[in-house]
């Protein structure tokens, strides 16, 4: 039985790019591969937003409403639905003056049963350091 470790790793914000959304989108469908795989091997995605990377986290996003779009909120809710680990640095809300009040901590109404997890920079460097692949949006 082997496991993959996938890890994604977002430093970008939202604005004027997919880049935010396209890891979320992959590490969602990383869970679907199993159809792919031998008995008993399984593929793990975890999240981490860092930098400017933590204002995709920001609640109440107007995507859907102003442009049609589905919001990256939306996107992380559904992370949270798959049971991924998704993890926001604990340094950079604070250098932008957010809280987790501020942020997407969970997805009641999908379901979820995780949460969002606030953690200083150290723990999502040691995250980088276990995943067999680590990818940078």
């Amino acid at each position: 039985m082997a496991t993959t470790k996938l890890g994604f790793v977002v430093t970008r914000p939202g604005y004027k790019s997919e880049n935010p959304k396209l890891a979320l989108t992959h590490a969602i469908a990383s869970q679907s591969v199993e159809i792919y795989l031998k008995d008993g091997d399984i593929v793990t995605a975890d999240i981490a937003f860092v930098g400017d990377g933590v204002l995709n986290c920001l609640k109440d996003q107007k995507a859907v409403e102003n442009y049609d779009l589905n919001s990256t909120e939306s996107h992380i809710k559904m992370s949270l639905l798959l049971d991924l680990n998704v993890l926001v640095c604990r340094e950079d809300l604070d250098r932008f003056g957010l809280s987790e009040k501020d942020i997407v901590i969970d997805a009641p109404e999908f379901g979820a049963e995780v949460e969002v997890k606030v953690v200083p920079y150290s723990e999502i460097s040691q995250m980088m350091e276990e995943m067999n692949h680590l990818l940078f949006f």
